[in-house]
C-alpha cells in the first residue's frame, strides 16, 4: 500500500500534543517524506507550529497534508494513549508508547531514516540518526506538520468526547485546565477520561467521584487513525 515507506533515506518529523491537559489522551504525530527540504519548503510555505494557528487554519493545513499524502509526498500517523495509561504509568511512558506506535505504523527501516523531534522528545534507540530540536515545530517543516496533524485529530477526538460527556464542555477547552473546566469538575465530579494524577497536583480537594453519566457503560468514540482519516 501507499502508506508503507520504500527503502530510501528520508526524514521523519515528530511532535506531541496533549501533554498538559487534565482530561483526554496524549497524541504523538509522525510525518515522513523523501522529498528534499527545499521542495517541501515550497509546498508548505508559511506553515507554522499548530499552537500559533487558529482552529480553521489548522484544518486547512490538515486538508493540504491529506492531499499531499494521497499524492505520495507525505506519510503520517497519529497515535493516542489514554488517560488511564497516563495515570497508571505517567506521561513520559505514554509519550514513548504513542511515539513507538506511530513509528511502527510507518514500516520504516530505522537505519534508513533521519528523525527530527520537538522539545524533549527522544525516539527509540534503534533510530540512530535523530535530533531533538528546541522549538523544533517553529524550525522544521515536518515537525510543524506532525504537530498540526496531532492537534487536529486530538481536537476532533475531544469534540467526540463532548457528545458523550456534555457537562464538561470538552469541545471548548479540549481538556485543558481552564477556569470553566475546573468549575465543571467541581460540579459534576470527574469522567472516565480525566487524568486523576494531574488533577491531584492542580487541586487536591477535587471530588474524585465519577459523574452520574459516566457511571453508565463506557462507549468510546470511534476514530480511524492514519492517512485515510477524513
Amino acid at each position: 500500500m501507499g502508506n508503507v515507506i520504500r527503502s530510501v533515506k528520508y526524514v521523519i518529523g515528530i511532535d506531541e500534543v496533549g501533554r498538559g491537559p487534565l482530561a483526554g489522551p496524549v497524541a504523538v504525530g509522525v510525518m515522513a517524506s523523501a522529498l528534499p527540504a527545499r521542495k517541501l519548503s515550497r509546498l508548505f510555505r508559511s506553515v507554522k507550529d499548530s499552537k500559533k494557528l487558529s482552529a480553521q487554519k489548522r484544518e486547512e493545513w490538515f486538508a493540504r497534508i491529506r492531499e499531499e499524502t494521497r499524492r505520495g509526498v507525505l506519510i503520517y500517523h497519529v497515535s493516542f494513549v489514554s488517560s488511564r495509561v497516563i495515570d497508571r504509568h505517567g506521561i513520559s511512558y505514554a509519550l514513548k508508547k504513542a511515539m513507538k506506535m506511530s513509528l511502527m505504523k510507518l514500516a520504516c527501516d530505522p537505519k534508513m531514516c533521519r528523525v527530527l523531534l520537538d522539545g524533549g522528545l527522544v525516539a527509540p534507540e534503534e533510530y540512530v540518526s535523530q535530533k531533538t530540536i528546541i522549538k523544533g515545530d517553529e524550525k522544521e517543516i515536518l515537525i510543524a506538520l506532525a504537530s498540526i496533524a496531532a492537534k487536529v485529530l486530538r481536537d476532533r477526538k475531544m469534540t467526540g468526547y463532548g457528545k458523550q460527556y456534555p457537562q464538561y464542555l470538552f469541545p471548548q477547552h479540549k481538556g485543558y485546565g481552564t477556569k470553566e473546566h475546573m468549575e465543571r469538575i467541581k460540579q459534576h465530579g470527574i469522567s472516565p477520561i480525566h487524568r486523576k494524577s494531574f488533577l491531584k497536583r492542580v487541586d487536591p480537594v477535587v471530588d474524585f467521584g465519577i459523574a452520574r453519566s459516566a457511571r453508565q457503560k463506557r462507549v468510546m468514540p470511534k476514530f480511524t487513525i492514519g492517512v485515510d482519516l477524513r
